[in-house]
Parts: C-alpha cells; structure tokens; sequence
C-alpha cells in the first residue's frame, strides 16, 4: 500500500509464525527506544497530519477519539517544555497502543483510488 501509510510487510510478519517470533521483540525494543510512550502518545498520533489524506481521515474520529488525541498532544507539549517524560503510570502501555486512525487513512486511500478509477472511465455512447 503506498501513500501516507506507505509499504507494508506486517501482513507478511502476522501470517508466519518464524517471522513474527524474530520481529516482534525487535519492534517491541524499536518502539520502546522510540520513547514516545513515555510522552503518552500512541503510534498514530505520530502520522503527520499535513497530508490530505490524513486530514480527511482525521476528520472521520469520532468526537471521543478527537478529544483523546488534542489531549495527549498537549500532555507529551506540556512534558516537552518541563524536559521530562509524564510519571511512569501514565505511560502509554503496548496493549493501549492501538492503530485508531490507520484504519481511517486506509479507507480513505482506497476511495481516492477509486475516485480516481471512475474519473477515467470512458463513456460511449450507443446509437
């Protein structure tokens, strides 16, 4: 899949049972060195929001997940001006750490894909 979400081998890591037993403690450290759990954060709200795409799928949130994400944008902007990391029990946890808006962008690229599809259909008429 290209676009914001851009290339993905997570199906290909998910199917095979050796893959993901080499992978997964690999992204399990990758996305603790990353630290941005500890700043409250999950993974999505690191998608840059500048992209079309993005905007149309941020859109589509429901009211809870929208306020959920400004809140912890201004928690992980409040820590970064303090120089620390939120208190440890407030810490995003890896089952917390959800995918809520790649489902959003997902959609939202199959319908430009297809947007673009019937854009290029040729009609002809039949006398």
């Amino acid at each position: 899949m290209f676009g914001p979400l851009s290339i993905s081998l997570a199906p290909l890591v998910q199917n095979s049972k050796v893959l993901s037993k080499w992978v997964t403690p690999l992204a399990n450290w990758y996305a603790d060195a990353a630290r941005y759990r500890q700043y409250g954060f999950k993974y999505d709200d690191l998608v840059m929001e500048e992209n079309p795409t993005v905007q149309r799928a941020l859109g589509r949130l429901t009211p809870r997940e929208t306020y959920d994400r400004a809140f912890r944008m201004k928690r992980a902007s409040q820590a970064s001006v303090l120089h620390a990391p939120i208190p440890k029990d407030q810490w995003t946890t890896p089952a917390e750490d959800v995918r809520y808006l790649t489902p959003h962008i997902a959609n939202v690229v199959e319908e430009n894909a297809e947007r673009v599809k019937w854009d290029t259909v040729i009609v002809v008429k039949k006398n």
